[in-house]
């Protein structure tokens, strides 16, 4: 008995002892490359909801503020900074009550409507398919189109796909001729309905399934554009309607399979974006980290049905949903944007990176002015938000190859709960070019991160940047929008193949090897 007390107080100590460590070890393996993080992990998305559209991106060719036919100017040159890689349009919810041919052809004569799901407001429709084409090639971006199944019909969708990829003679090749729009455009990703279990149709997953097949038959592909078409997935950890599409559905039909997430508290009370303690940013923390598990499982059911890895797992929503900002309309979703926002995002993305051998688009909820945006307008002004220095910071990693780790963490403990204090993924570009990005998510330590890179001899110093700021609720004002923004960082050393790191609290590290 004296015996079982004694190793029980041994192995509390050591758990007080490695809780409060605050050094990681990470063993890279770069031999060992075999899967490639898709750029597309890196896409967008942009609804008609709030201000994302009207006043983010489209302000009119009369307007004072500084466009191109009618988009923002200083919109599309922070995003061009970025390689965006995707912008995935029109929705969300919207996109199942969006009737595309209420868009198209001159703009005082499209019909308007009540955007029933976001605010009860008009919508005018001088934003529709012709306006986001002219969006995405501006931004250098492959467009990804979310087509109406829960109140539109097959014919519509087919006609879409028409309208935009064929290049023949058809009352659709015809109809984009005359609105202004001599050739096709290259349109490859193709999304067939949105949350059809929730706002779009509050479908069964075998209704769904039966009627995705319909949709995506008629989705042809014209020419040589070849649609990647991607069926309306699960949210969270729902494996049955994953199950049910990967069970019913093959891939001659559905290139990909989406999955939705967001990092909210509680539904009911789902906290401030600014205002917010410790405690909370720790619960946000946890939410966020459960993301690895709910793609797990997801990955183990597509694994069973599709052995072969031909079907894309794709996360084209996902990021923190706060309350909205007191004030603003509650069904435009605005809210502000932290260090906190920063913190899971970079979390997020090394999470993405690291499955990236089924995981293969994710698109920010969203883009401009909603939920965990980029970028925040008002009027002429414009702020980026910490999350877009994330962005900026994680796109050495396009289409690089994913460097397989084996890492310990300390632990960030509050309380009597605890998460990992290091969040990391490593991938190495085709210019032999190692990138380490790195999260230490607790407010109050520095934690020395030592690397040990296995497969080279020696690597050499390269840059690094740094995210940080003061408080883990600093934030980008419009009176003051550099607040927190990414700096160079050099607190690191190399010495053949060890690379030592001292990682700053609340921080995201980016480091390059040469």
């Amino acid at each position: 008995m004296k015996a079982n007390k004694i190793l029980l107080v041994f192995i509390i100590s050591m758990n007080f002892i490695f809780a409060q460590k605050s050094a990681s070890t990470i063993i890279l393996n770069v031999d060992e490359c075999k899967d490639t993080i898709s750029r597309h992990i890196y896409g967008q998305f942009s609804e008609h909801l709030g201000h994302c559209i009207y006043g983010g991106i489209w302000v009119g060719e009369d307007s004072p503020i500084p466009n191109t036919r009618g988009i923002r100017n200083d919109v599309v040159a922070a995003l061009k900074k970025i390689n965006i890689p995707n912008l995935r349009w029109p929705g969300g919810c919207f996109a199942d009550e969006y009737h595309w041919m209420d868009g198209i052809g001159p703009r005082d004569k499209r019909p308007k409507m009540i955007n029933t799901h976001w605010g009860g407001v008009v919508e005018d429709n001088s934003f529709g398919t012709h306006e986001f084409m002219d969006l995405c090639e501006q931004l250098g971006t492959e467009p990804y189109i979310c087509g109406n199944v829960g109140s539109g019909s097959v014919d519509e969708m087919s006609k879409w796909v028409e309208y935009l990829t064929f290049d023949g003679e058809s009352p659709m090749s015809k109809l984009r001729k005359e609105n202004g729009r001599e050739k096709p455009w290259k349109v490859k990703f193709w999304g067939v309905g949105n949350e059809n279990w929730g706002c779009g149709g509050n479908m069964t997953a075998e209704f769904y399934a039966d009627n995705y097949k319909r949709y995506a038959t008629y989705c042809r592909n014209y020419g040589g554009n070849r649609l990647f078409r991607i069926a309306g997935g699960p949210y969270e950890d729902d494996t049955h309607w994953m199950e049910t599409l990967m069970k019913n559905v093959n891939s001659s039909l559905m290139q990909g399979v989406s999955m939705h997430y967001y990092t909210v508290r509680d539904w009911g009370n789902k906290g401030s974006a600014t205002d917010f303690d410790e405690s909370e940013y720790f619960t946000t923390l946890q939410k966020c980290f459960a993301i690895d598990n709910h793609i797990k499982k997801q990955i183990t059911i597509m694994d069973k049905y599709d052995p072969k890895n031909r079907i894309g797992l794709m996360i084209d929503e996902w990021g923190n949903w706060f309350d909205v900002e007191p004030g603003t309309n509650p069904g435009f979703l605005f809210q502000q944007n932290t260090l906190r926002d920063a913190i899971t995002c970079a979390v997020n993305l090394n999470i993405f990176n690291n499955n990236s051998g089924r995981v293969k688009m994710a698109n920010i909820a969203q883009m401009i002015n909603v939920l965990q945006s980029l970028i925040l307008t008002d009027g002429s002004k414009m702020v980026l938000t910490p999350t877009y220095y994330v962005y900026e910071m994680f796109k050495v990693h396009h289409d690089a190859a994913l460097i397989p780790i084996n890492y310990e963490s300390p632990m960030y403990q509050l309380d009597d709960r605890s998460v990992p204090s290091v969040n990391v993924s490593v991938s190495k570009d085709r210019n032999g070019k190692i990138h380490i990005t790195l999260v230490n998510v607790d407010p109050n330590k520095e934690i020395e991160v030592e690397c040990n890179i296995k497969g080279v001899n020696k690597v050499s110093k390269g840059s690094g940047r740094l995210l940080t700021a003061s408080k883990i609720n600093s934030y980008n004002p419009f009176e003051n929008p550099n607040s927190v923004v990414s700096s160079d960082f050099s607190n690191y050393n190399v010495n053949g193949n060890l690379v030592g790191i001292k990682v700053p609290s609340k921080s995201v590290v980016m480091i390059e090897l040469n």
